[in-house]
């Protein structure tokens, strides 16, 4: 059941002839008073001939007209208008359960508390089946005003227990996370325009994309102008940012002029504070021995990012601020992936944004890793190749199975949702990817015999999932992956035993393909030689000491070879 209350508004009247009235479409039947503040002598003029709109308003409007009359300052927002909506699978109310329905929003909206004989008038209207509107004048029989902060929370939750108590669809309690749903008046634009979405989603599209690209709010300003999107900044007398409003090109009102939003009434995690607490936060110092993967391409780089993600969810406001820049590197994956993937990979992205926020504040700077690798992918000009894409896709798979299960333990019941929509979506998206890399492995796979030692290091690394994994119809694609990355220096058994700790395999549902990707990146570059890495570092220290100043050279010692490495297959 959904209770969607609207903007106040002034004309009772006017409200009161779209209840009473055909509808936009004639889709209006029987319209008629269900319950109401004093039934009793109430005109309905849904049922009584001779009653009028005019004379219903009036009688609603009563308590305005006496306030606006001993008082100087006149009420004009005064019409509550709240619809309230059944699931289309749910049974059809009685006049009599709707009229209790009625009665428990308005006791817990504070229009109408219980026992509270002085409180606003209200009417509820019914004209279809599945829903009915109230409708209040907010002065009370007193000349005060209800106290109605927070209204739309304590609805949301009476309509919870409603449906438990009639039996009707169990929606999920709001958090005060979620954007505002689309007025039927930006539909109708859209509609009338021959747009896909309304401006506000729209515009969420854009800003969500240019975040990636952006280093700060000024940045990401730029960005959107240099999308053609009409952006008003607001600054102050230093020249400083203080807040922004975008307008969709061609969104204009009746008198010709663009039609501007401010960030948080786009999406609450838009506004300009929160923009500016995920793009401007300082790096974390590096330890100066830590190095960059140089070779790495960034969608490797952002395999890397994402190795980690698991181990940083035991804090929340780590974990918060990791998931929001997973969804930054969804969004820039799919900008960046082949055309073939771009639909579903969008609707990943757009599905993560709900995800992307909580309740919960988010320590920005512990996730900068993962960010700076959002970043540098946005960026790239060179595409990746099939097993590098393939694999990014599955490590997304996985780290979106990481944020639902931290909403869930966390009771984010709207965001657990909104990342398992986003998981259906990446999962195609890797099962499509990965599709040409298995058959391309597949024709290149060992001889029986190197497949049945190879089955033997499965058996040994993940005794649990082996019978799943060698009955897969990709196995011997994955067999051809570790022969290869045997050959290049590595141990298979190590390999699998590490691909496992990895990305656990009970809930896969083809542990086979998340092996051959995992494998793929931790192989791709050849095993490093122990005894050449120690010759190597003993050599940087000998060079260091002689530029520090030392009167004696020492050389370095003579880099050891290499031994033979020992084949398993002739």
């Amino acid at each position: 059941m959904i209770a969607a209350i609207k903007p106040a508004g002034s004309n009772t009247r006017g409200l009161l002839a779209y209840l009473y009235g055909p509808g936009r479409h004639d889709e209006h039947t029987d319209p008629h008073i269900v319950a109401g503040f004093a039934t009793l002598g109430m005109p309905d003029p849904g049922r009584d001939p001779d009653a009028t709109l005019t004379q219903l308003a009036r009688h609603l409007d009563e308590p305005v007209r006496l306030r606006n009359s001993e008082f100087g300052k006149r009420v004009t927002d005064h019409v509550w208008h709240c619809p309230v909506r059944t699931a289309p699978e749910d049974r059809h109310l009685s006049d009599t359960e709707w009229a209790d329905i009625a009665q428990r929003i308005v006791e817990a909206a504070g229009i109408a508390p219980p026992g509270d004989d002085l409180a606003c008038r209200w009417i509820a209207v019914r004209h279809a089946d599945d829903h009915i509107h109230i409708l209040a004048t907010t002065v009370r029989e007193d000349g005060r005003r209800p106290r109605l902060h927070d209204s739309g929370i304590r609805v949301g939750d009476a309509c919870r227990q409603i449906e438990t108590d009639y039996g009707l669809r169990r929606l999920m309690k709001g958090d005060r996370t979620a954007g505002r749903r689309p007025t039927q008046a930006e539909m109708h634009k859209a509609e009338r325009l021959g747009w896909d979405q309304t401006s506000r989603d729209w515009l969420q599209d854009r800003i969500r994309a240019a975040i990636p690209h952006a280093g700060s709010a000024e940045e990401l300003l730029a960005h959107l102008e240099a999308m053609s999107i009409a952006v008003k900044p607001r600054r102050g007398p230093s020249g400083d940012l203080l807040g922004y409003a975008v307008g969709r090109p061609g969104d204009l009102n009746k008198d010709g002029e663009q039609i501007f939003h401010p960030g948080g009434k786009i999406a609450p995690d838009l506004t300009l504070p929160k923009l500016k607490a995920r793009l401007e936060t300082t790096a974390p110092e590096e330890h100066p021995t830590a190095r960059r993967d140089q070779s790495a391409t960034p969608w490797h780089q952002a395999i890397d990012a994402l190795d980690t993600l698991h181990q940083r969810m035991a804090d929340d406001t780590y974990a918060q601020a990791h998931i929001t820049a997973l969804g930054e590197l969804i969004e820039a994956t799919a900008q960046k992936a082949p055309a073939h993937l771009h639909a579903e990979l969008r609707a990943a992205s757009r599905a993560f944004a709900r995800a992307q926020r909580s309740q919960i504040r988010a320590e920005n700077q512990a996730a900068h890793t993962l960010r700076r690798a959002a970043s540098d992918l946005a960026h790239t000009s060179t595409g990746p190749d099939g097993s590098a894409l393939a694999t990014l896709l599955a490590a997304l798979v996985w780290a979106t199975i990481v944020a639902a299960r931290w909403h869930e333990a966390n009771n984010h019941a709207h965001q657990t949702e909104a990342a398992r929509q986003t998981l259906h979506h990446l999962q195609a998206a890797a099962d499509r990817a990965l599709t040409p890399v298995v058959g391309s492995l597949a024709t290149r796979r060992p001889n029986d015999q190197t497949r049945r030692t190879l089955a033997h290091d499965v058996r040994a690394a993940v005794p649990d999932h082996a019978d799943r994994i060698l009955a897969d119809p990709v196995w011997p694609a994955l067999a051809t992956v570790l022969a290869d990355a045997e050959a290049g220096g590595h141990k298979p058994h190590q390999l699998l035993k590490e691909a496992a700790a990895q990305r656990e395999l009970t809930t896969t549902r083809q542990p086979a393909r998340v092996l051959i990707t995992r494998i793929q990146h931790t192989s791709r570059n050849p095993a490093p030689n122990p005894r050449a890495e120690a010759a190597r570092r003993r050599s940087v220290m000998v060079t260091q000491f002689d530029i520090e100043g030392s009167s004696t050279t020492y050389p370095a010692p003579p880099m050891a070879q290499a031994g033979p490495i020992h084949k398993r297959y002739r």
